[in-house]
Formats: structure tokens, sequence, C-alpha cells
């Protein structure tokens, strides 16, 4: 089973990109961000005929999440994550598929730092703390997957002292990602390379994508059940070389099929 994640930095202009790139990865799961779209505008026709089915939480100009899924119907479990009934925006979206849980999102930027943006960004990671901390020990493979917009290391950052003063860098941000990790859960791009120079995001300016003068942002993180069927996992550049592109690019894993609880005997 593979799972991805993706932010399209908004789904109406490059709906075409992710049509493509579903095409020719052939992800069987794929959690979208910054669909920047409201409910009634997400192109579920386009996607159906693409071969996924799809839930959304739209929001008009900003945030949004989706999730897809070519292998088997999605049963939507959570819309929004719990902790601030006053909450509007769309930045969480959760759902079983296939034996798996998947839990989707689009984390705060923070910026600028300090200020009420950044504060927002802090409360929110302390929000999906406590919900995680709800799913990590499921008698189920879950996968936690997005845009988390947190450089949890200075090893996902090209040239980190140029990033000191961003909330995405921020120590504060890098200690709440680390506490998500102590809870049981596994960064699967750095544990299968953990080594390798891998980034996930490159602005449009100053030819960062060539200079590759990036920042891992998108992470996929696993339980103990996910990471025990954890065969691969990659960054797609392919994407971010196309003309009109989002300024981020995919990230997958791939998933061992779960294996099936056998019925227990009856008894005569």
């Amino acid at each position: 089973m593979k799972i991805a994640t993706f932010n399209v930095n908004g789904i109406g202009g490059r709906l075409p990109i992710l049509l493509k790139w579903l095409a020719l990865a052939e992800p069987d799961i794929v959690v979208l961000q910054e669909l920047k779209a409201p409910q009634e505008a997400f192109p579920h026709a386009a996607i159906a005929e693409a071969g996924y089915q799809a839930i959304w939480h739209g929001q008009r100009r900003w945030n949004g999440v989706a999730l897809l899924s070519r292998v088997g119907e999605i049963h939507e479990t959570r819309r929004g994550l719990p902790g601030d009934p006053g909450d509007e925006q769309s930045r969480y979206i959760e759902a079983a598929v296939g034996g798996v849980l998947i839990a989707g999102l689009y984390l705060p930027n923070g910026n600028p730092r300090p200020g009420p943006k950044f504060d927002y960004k802090l409360a929110w990671m302390e929000r999906l703390d406590a919900h995680l901390a709800t799913l990590v020990d499921l008698k189920a493979p879950v996968v936690v997957v997005g845009d988390f917009n947190v450089i949890p290391t200075d090893e996902d950052v090209y040239k980190p002292e140029r990033w000191k003063d961003d909330a995405l860098f921020a120590p504060e941000a890098k200690a709440a990602f680390k506490r998500l990790l102590d809870q049981g859960w596994t960064d699967a791009v750095r544990h299968l390379h953990p080594d390798e120079t891998l980034y996930t995001f490159w602005p449009y300016w100053r030819n960062a994508f060539a200079r590759n003068a990036g920042i891992r942002i998108d992470h996929l993180l696993l339980n103990p059940l996910a990471k025990a069927l954890l065969k691969a996992a990659a960054v797609d550049l392919r994407p971010r070389r196309w003309e009109k592109t989002s300024d981020h690019t995919p990230v997958w894993i791939e998933l061992a099929e779960p294996a099936k609880r056998k019925r227990a005997k009856r008894v005569a």
C-alpha cells in the first residue's frame, strides 16, 4: 500500500499537476493540503475520473485538506482537530481505509513570530499532541500524514542559520514535534534515510529548487504497528520540476498489507 502526502498549494490552479502525478506515481492513498477552495469547489468529478474516491474539508481562499483512495471505501472518523470548538480552520481530516487509519493534517505556519499566529501554531500542536496520544497505541496501523510546517533538525534545512527566526524552525515548534515522536511515533523518511539530504519544499525565488536550497516539512509518522509494515519511503522530486507546480513535492511510503485477523474456530 503506497501512501503519500502532497501540499498542492491550490487545488484549482494545480489540478493538472495533481492528475499528472496521480497517473504517474499511482499512489493508493493520498492526503492533500492547502486546497485553498471552498467545500463546493473541490474537483471531485475529475478526481473520480482518475480512479479515486475522496473526502475533503475545504475553506475559501485558505487551508483545506483532502484524502483520496483508490484501494477501498473511505470511512471518515473525524473532521477537524478536537480541543477547540471555536476553531474554524480546515486543517485536519481522519479516516480508515484498507485496514489503516489515516490522519491527514495541515499544521499552521505560525509566522510572524512572535505573535498571535505563532501562539495559534503552538496551541494547535498541543491539541495534536493530545489527540495523537489516543491513536498511537491503537491495535491497527496508524499513519499521520501531512504538511507539519516544522523543520525537525538542522539536517532538514539548507543553511539552518537563515531560518533561525522563522516559526517553522523555532525551538518551541521543534520541541513540540519531538514530543510527538516521544509518544512512540516514527518519522518514516528519517527512519529509512537517516543521513540523506532530503527536502520537500523549495521557495519559488532565487532558483531555490535548482540549488536544492530547501527544507523538509512534509512528514509521515507511523505508530508501532504501521512501522512494522514499513517497506520503503521516498521524496518524489518529479512534480517540483514541472511548470506551474506547487512549491512542495510529494512524499510517500510503502506499507506491506496489514495481516488479516483469523477468525476464531467455532467450538462444537
